[in-house]
């Protein structure tokens, strides 16, 4: 989805080449992939994960499913290495730009998980998550495929920020009892459920203001997509304030948040596409 609202952006302004788009998609989900994959890793070696704390054997591989720690380990850091080499040929069409920003992203992709204070146990997780994945991705994506490094596109990604974000704070927030004897300093770990989840509702409806500001501001004529996207994402949200994010819960909320993700994203997409004409290329 931050991928998306780049190169729609970048469409507007300059011609898209498909190819390119299509490269930048593959190395960002390697990198995800990555992160995910050394997360597991880290909390498989250290005990955090174990059948007694997973409601889902598909959620802990590692616990359930009797493959080789260091097969994992190796397979992340292939994940990124393959994601480095496909970025050679974005920094060859558009500078070392994109590799400097990838660095950024690489270093936090590690510091998230390994380490003796990793940024996954401490109340930083939502943030680091958010500004990493929603906002130097689309800023990345955008340079690549506009050869222009414009910071205005943070402004533009605060959404994807957010709902990134709130992907963490769900899981975080419903796995409180795991986290506390773990040693982990998660946000909600902090503020406790109750106050965690009236932020959570807080920044829901943030979000949604924040795509119809940004569509005001800087793409105009995509105001129109406003009203059919909050009667798309009613029914979501209906169901995401009325969760509990408890332990017991959490299989219903990950995919609640995931799924307001889509369609909010989607919208937010079709707005920026709706105040001007896409130009694509191969």
């Amino acid at each position: 989805m931050p991928t998306l609202i780049a190169v729609c952006a970048a469409s507007l302004v300059s011609k898209v080449s498909v190819t390119m788009a299509v490269v930048l998609l593959v190395i960002v989900v390697l990198m995800q992939s990555a992160v995910n994959t050394f997360n597991d890793y880290y909390d498989y070696v250290k005990g955090t994960d174990s059948e007694e704390d997973n409601v889902d054997a598909s959620d802990a591989v590692l616990v359930y499913n009797n493959v080789n720690p260091k097969s994992a380990l190796a397979l992340a850091i292939g994940m990124l290495a393959v994601a480095f080499v496909l970025g050679v040929y974005a920094i060859v069409n558009a500078g070392f730009v994109p590799l400097f920003i990838a660095l950024v992203g690489a270093l936090f992709v590690v510091l998230y998980s390994a380490g003796k204070s990793p940024i996954s146990y401490l109340p930083l997780g939502e943030l680091v998550s958010g500004v990493v994945m929603g906002g130097l991705i689309p800023l990345a994506v955008y340079q690549v495929l506009t050869g222009v490094l414009d910071f205005t596109v943070l402004l533009w990604s605060v959404p994807t920020i957010i709902g990134i974000g709130l992907i963490m704070f769900t899981n975080n927030t419903c796995d409180i009892e795991r986290d506390v004897p773990a040693g982990r300093k998660t946000l909600p770990v902090l503020l406790g459920r109750e106050r965690s989840v009236l932020l959570y509702k807080a920044f829901l409806v943030v979000w949604m203001a924040d795509i119809a500001l940004n569509l005001g501001i800087w793409f105009t004529a995509g105001l129109l997509i406003v009203p059919f996207m909050l009667l798309a994402a009613y029914p979501l949200l209906k169901a995401l304030f009325a969760n509990t994010f408890t332990a017991e819960r959490r299989m219903q909320a990950m995919p609640q948040i995931l799924s307001v993700n889509i369609v909010l994203g989607a919208f937010y997409a079709a707005g920026i596409l709706a105040s001007g004409a896409m130009t694509l290329a191969l």
